[in-house]
């Protein structure tokens, strides 16, 4: 008799008897016979033996096996706000001069974060997703984004000069190695660094998964996202006249590229606004009021608008997807937000297919945001399981 169970965080693997917790009884009650050469299946009967063994979920069972050590349960919540011990701006070209800054552990396990839009720059609430008695946490603002310089800058901006940057700051800050850490385009940017630079990333954690492909592009930005969100999209659709509608992306080009001031933030407010405004599964106030803030929309708006017109200058709509064997070997964490209307659940799961490899956590009841409970914890307990891998690897 062959029975089976599959967690939802190891879709693609199945557990056996050897590899379960020593609590699990070498014959289940119901099936006092079972060789110990079994799979153990059934949601039901797994959530009696949970309860027998005194684990209250079976998120807590998944997560004691993923860290490693079924005595060691891993952290979901986030960490208390800190602040950095170092900072720093790097010029890293004619141009553009990038703000960095590191907290936590200066003797730590090295951990890069990369913010999204591209434009959205980096927050201090940024730092509390990694333990800071382990990690060495650094931030960084994107060209043109939150204290780079100069401010908005499409000169010379592009996928590959912010992967070149990355580099620049690792080798400044004497960093061999790091984990990688980034949600919606901070995915984009942390998979084309990565498999543009597999010999130098320790794991890899993604969030809201962005592959810039033409298809999600239309869906946020050319109407498929109305459907779901139209008292939001009309004041976008209406900032443009009715004859360049043909494509929103290019209508925003011209107006974010304008001569006149005035007319570039109005542009930069009504694009940034629909975007906050689709974030979260519930609508977050303090979110949608970063639409009004005409330094942070011009910067998010322009570069986002810039790297889309652009198709992220990619060679190819799959160029991500297609480079996938580059990084297969990179412990690896997808999470999702099942209701995510920014980047919708279809890339994620494109990925997961491509890069079975990966852990692959879908959160039911959250959208976009990785501020939302479900998410954070999500991510808080991925660095958790990349920690404890990395603590058991140290010599």
């Amino acid at each position: 008799m062959r029975l089976g169970f599959k967690f939802a965080s190891k879709s693609n693997t199945f557990f056996t008897h050897s590899s379960l917790p020593p609590a699990f009884p070498p014959s289940f009650p119901y099936f006092p016979s079972l060789s110990k050469n079994f799979t153990f299946s059934g949601k039901k009967k797994l959530s009696l033996w949970v309860q027998r063994v005194g684990y209250k979920t079976e998120t807590q069972l998944s997560d004691k096996m993923e860290s490693g050590n079924p005595t060691e349960q891993l952290i979901r919540n986030l960490y208390p706000p800190i602040e950095p011990y170092s900072t720093g701006f790097l010029k890293v070209s004619d141009v553009h001069t990038i703000y960095w800054e590191q907290s936590g552990n200066p003797d730590g396990h090295p951990v890069v974060f990369l913010h999204g839009g591209p434009g959205g720059g980096t927050s201090p609430s940024n730092r509390r997703f990694f333990d800071p008695e382990f990690y060495r946490i650094i931030l960084f603002d994107q060209r043109g984004a939150g204290k780079s310089t100069p401010h908005a800058c499409l000169e010379n901006n592009t996928t590959w000069d912010l992967i070149d940057d990355i580099e620049k700051l690792r080798e400044h800050l004497k960093i061999p190695e790091w984990q990688v850490f980034g949600g919606s385009w901070g995915s984009t940017l942390a998979l084309a660094y990565s498999e543009s630079h597999p010999d130098k990333v320790t794991g890899l954690v993604l969030r809201g998964i962005f592959l810039l492909r033409k298809k999600e592009i239309d869906w946020f930005y050319e109407g498929g996202a109305a459907a779901i969100y139209p008292d939001a999209w009309e004041p976008f659709r209406d900032l443009i006249p009715e004859k360049e509608r043909e494509s929103f992306i290019t209508a925003y080009h011209r107006r974010l590229n304008s001569e006149d001031l005035e007319i570039q933030y109005a542009a930069a407010r009504a694009w940034t606004k629909w975007e906050m405004m689709t974030a979260h599964l519930l609508p977050n106030d303090e979110n949608i009021k970063r639409g009004d803030d005409d330094y942070f929309s011009l910067a998010f708006a322009r570069i986002e608008n810039h790297y889309f017109v652009n198709k992220g200058f990619f060679p190819s709509d799959s160029f991500l997807l297609d480079n996938v064997d580059k990084i297969r070997h990179i412990n690896t964490t997808i999470v999702q937000g099942r209701y995510d209307v920014c980047c919708p659940m279809m890339s994620a799961w494109d990925l997961h297919k491509a890069f079975p490899e990966a852990d692959f956590k879908v959160v039911p009841n959250a959208g976009h945001s990785a501020n939302e409970p479900g998410i954070a914890a999500e991510l808080v307990a991925a660095n958790e399981k990349l920690k404890s891998l990395a603590k058991k690897n140290k010599p």
